[in-house]
């Protein structure tokens, strides 16, 4: 089966050389056309984009992203992914990939969180991109290219701010999206109280949170302390939160830099760094990656 020309044109973007480039470059544009059908559907009438694919694909963050993650305008714990799951299917299936969409099964009803997996055999859809020599060396044949879907179905009680968007990959469409306040917002809530699972901590965080430094974008502090009070209450049901102590007398206009500060002390940056080296291409700048080094850009914030 020839490759959809949409795909071929999208695939020459990355200049990609090697399997694993080529792996990132189809995850990607799996996540783009997952985006598409969504809006088709009417998906984003309900729903904003967030997260680090968001900042990715929104804003040419310079790192791969793995998951889509998304939150409703509205609180509504009765909302069901399925509806939107054929529609995903179809768009995928349009453009020619082998892929499935299958709805996780909650198992702890606390977790307002609706998940879908959209899987498929790396080599079966590699073999659908011309120019790659040989793509089963080197990839396991039973290796899945697989993007979670997340949707938040109980927002905070403060709405963060959106923004409409465009895209024009593989066809034009637009989406909602937060906005670069609130989406550091929750990149903050996410370094303060995302559970590290012992010391597994996700490097990504901190990636993305220098590129919000470096382009000086100041956090949407009502939504953050929004975030905060729901976490509150989560704690007092769900024992996997990171630092119980952040959830108590927080003033976040007063003590964000602080609570930072002391997260930061706790970080095995060694670690850190192994998890996001798969997605960024040039290491380099992680040689730097320390305390010393975060608290003095923590230090900066304005």
């Amino acid at each position: 089966m020839a490759i959809h020309p949409a795909i071929e044109s999208m695939i020459k973007r990355y200049n990609c050389k090697t399997k694993m480039e080529y792996k990132s470059a189809l995850k990607e544009i799996i996540q783009e056309i997952i985006l598409l059908g969504l809006s088709r559907h009417g998906f984003f009438e309900r729903a904003a984009f967030y997260g680090g694919s968001a900042l990715r694909i929104a804003h040419k963050l310079d790192r791969f992203s793995e998951d889509l993650d998304f939150e409703l305008r509205k609180k509504d714990l009765h909302f069901d992914i399925s509806s939107f799951i054929k529609g995903i299917d179809e768009e995928l299936l349009s453009f020619g990939l082998k892929l499935t969409t299958n709805k996780k099964k909650k198992i702890n009803v606390n977790l307002h969180v609706e998940s879908a997996f959209v899987k498929g055999n790396t080599l079966e859809n590699l073999l659908l991109i011309e120019g790659i020599d040989n793509p089963s060396k080197g990839i396991n044949k039973n290796d899945q290219i697989c993007v979670k879907v997340e949707i938040d179905v109980n927002p905070p009680n403060y709405q963060s701010s959106t923004e409409i968007k465009y895209h024009n990959y593989p066809i034009s469409f637009e989406y909602q999206i937060l906005d670069l306040p609130s989406l550091f917002a929750g990149k903050l809530h996410a370094i303060l109280c995302r559970n590290w699972r012992g010391d597994r901590v996700k490097g990504r965080d901190y990636y993305d949170f220098l590129w919000y430094h470096k382009h000086k974008i100041i956090p949407n502090l009502k939504y953050l302390e929004a975030k905060f009070l729901q976490t509150q209450k989560q704690a007092k049901i769900d024992a996997h939160v990171a630092d119980k102590k952040l959830m108590s007398n927080v003033d976040l206009k007063k003590d964000l830099k602080q609570l930072l500060l002391e997260r930061i002390s706790k970080v095995n940056w060694q670690q850190a760094i192994q998890d996001v080296e798969p997605f960024v291409n040039d290491n380099f700048a992680l040689k730097v990656w320390n305390s010393k080094f975060f608290s003095h850009i923590i230090e900066e914030m304005v």
